[in-house]
């Protein structure tokens, strides 16, 4: 989603609170406000938001405040930090890596694969989950082992406010969370590990000392959590069904957070803001 300081990062967004309602403005089942968000964000052509957020890496928790641009099928993504960090990526261009300005010397724009080690480094998603790819993985296919029973454990838990927006609240509790040894498989990758068990990458990296670009042999064993949080708070817009907020917890506390302002879903975008010349661009 975000990336960091030598990238990109998102913030906690200050004083922000929930407030909740007695009654909610129309009923709604759990099944319903699952299919309306997925359908919501499924149906994206283009997307413009600000993200603020809270990512922990490591005993800390680093913070930022990312401006992004995206358009779907094909994926074009620009994203630029409070740092002035830039990342452009263009499915099909500059042989499908990302251009980065990292907004500190050498002030040199370099061409990186997205899903490499680099960018990776000390961030929970890439820049290809850029908007809501996080609640896309949260919500997706039930194939893993813990996935399938961590999708069914969400519940529509009533309405709220939200930076003045009304919305409704999704709450997944998982108290089963937790780490599991897993043997890898014949041809496995971390990537398909995150998948089978629906916990995203980071924590896999980070649990077993792994780089993105580490290949599995088969029988390593890795520790794995079993699903994707303990807690899990989505906050979502009751007319658009778009997300406001996406709160995690795990076995350690608060694992990421990310408010979405600003959202503009479905407006057209010149696809001269996804080239490496548009005016204002540092790239």
């Amino acid at each position: 989603m975000p990336l960091h300081s030598h990238l990109f990062a998102s913030s906690l967004v200050a004083g922000a609170t929930l407030v909740c309602l007695g009654n909610p403005t129309e009923p709604i089942s759990t099944q319903q406000l699952v299919a309306r968000l997925s359908t919501a964000v499924e149906s994206l052509k283009t997307l413009r938001c600000v993200v603020d957020g809270q990512e922990r890496i490591g005993r800390n928790y680093v913070h930022g405040h990312t401006l992004m641009k995206l358009t779907f099928g094909p994926l074009r993504v620009y994203l630029k930090n409070q740092k002035g960090v830039e990342v452009l990526y263009a499915t099909g261009q500059n042989n499908n890596e990302a251009w980065v300005y990292p907004g500190a010397f050498p002030y040199i724009t370099l061409s990186l694969n997205p899903n490499g080690s680099l960018m990776r480094k000390g961030q929970h998603h890439t820049a290809l989950q850029a908007g809501f790819g996080t609640i896309a993985d949260l919500l997706g296919n039930a194939s893993g082992q813990g996935e399938r029973v961590f999708t069914r454990s969400f519940r529509y838990a009533g309405d709220t406010v939200l930076l003045g927006q009304s919305a409704r609240i999704l709450r997944s509790d998982y108290p089963q969370f937790r780490y599991v040894s897993y043997k890898a498989g014949r041809g496995e990758t971390i990537a398909s590990v995150a998948a089978r068990f629906g916990c995203g990458e980071y924590r896999i990296l980070e649990r077993n000392d792994l780089a993105t670009d580490d290949k599995l042999t088969e029988g390593q064993i890795l520790q794995v959590p079993n699903s994707y949080g303990r807690r899990t708070i989505l906050v979502i817009n009751s007319q658009t069904y778009l997300p406001i907020s996406v709160t995690v917890h795990d076995d350690r506390g608060l694992y990421e957070k990310y408010t979405f302002l600003n959202v503009i879903p479905n407006q057209p975008i010149p696809l001269s803001e996804f080239t490496k010349e548009y005016k204002g661009y540092k790239l």
